[in-house]
């Protein structure tokens, strides 16, 4: 027990030091007028092509709106880029247009939220999540 006890001591203390040395390191950026933080940006890969026929769910244009109307309702806000994607199954070529979403500040549970409401609006089998660390700040030039 008093192993356990000196383990759970010293991850505290890491765990401490290493936040004083974060809060010290945010301090510093926010005394400049900068700010940053460590995060996680999760990258959403959706396709747009049903997932039964391969042909197109919607026009690009309105794959876009609906997929801004969830993301507004889920994260109160959103980074989309446009992709083109293509692949060959059973000899046959296939193209798709994608839509990648960036997210930060939220939650992979949010981020789950958000895929299972697009895996049903866009007719998919799944949505691809990539989750990477990140290191994010808010750059502003002294005055």
């Amino acid at each position: 027990m008093k192993k356990v006890l000196a383990v759970l001591t010293a991850l505290t203390l890491i765990i401490l030091s290493a936040h004083s040395a974060f809060a010290e390191a945010v301090d510093e950026a926010a005394e400049q007028g900068n700010y940053a933080w460590t995060d996680v940006q999760y990258v959403m890969y959706l396709g747009t092509n049903d997932k039964d026929t391969n042909k197109p769910v919607f026009t690009q244009a309105e794959a876009l709106e609906q997929l801004k109307a969830i993301l507004i309702r889920n994260f109160g806000g959103y980074t989309i880029q446009e992709a083109h994607g293509g692949w060959i199954s059973d000899g046959v070529e296939y193209q798709e247009y994608t839509l990648v979403i960036y997210l930060s500040d939220t939650t992979i549970d949010k981020v789950h939220i958000a895929a299972e409401e697009m895996i049903e609006t866009f007719h998919q089998s799944s949505v691809l999540i990539q989750q990477n660390p990140t290191r994010t700040e808010f750059y502003a030039p002294k005055k």
